[in-house]
């Protein structure tokens, strides 16, 4: 008899996020920086290096356990870290201007 076993990796996500971003003529959002708050209570910030927007078809749950729909901008974003490069992502709800914060 053999036993199998599984790794589960569990995304984290962080509901509060303040965003600094460009709103652009043509209406598009570019986030360029944001913060969190860590568990010591200081804010840690953020430069976004370079970012991609996916487009959401439809609703679904993402692989970080958010449902989203049309009205969800999901940006893949590249940020510093201690010297590493870490991607993030970024989902914006704009029906309540909220931004939450996914990553591994």
């Amino acid at each position: 008899m053999q036993i199998k076993t599984a790794i589960v990796v569990r995304n984290m996500v962080i509901n509060k996020v303040d965003v600094i971003c460009e709103h652009k003529s043509d209406g598009s959002i570019i986030p360029l920086r944001f913060q969190i708050l860590d568990e010591d209570g200081a804010y840690q910030r953020f430069t976004i290096k370079g970012y991609k927007l996916n487009e959401v078809d439809g609703a679904y749950t993402t692989k970080d356990c958010l449902y989203v729909s049309r009205g969800t901008n999901i940006y893949e974003c590249k940020i510093d870290v201690l010297g590493y490069k870490k991607f993030v992502r970024l989902y914006y709800f704009v029906d309540r201007s909220q931004w939450k914060l996914g990553f591994d």
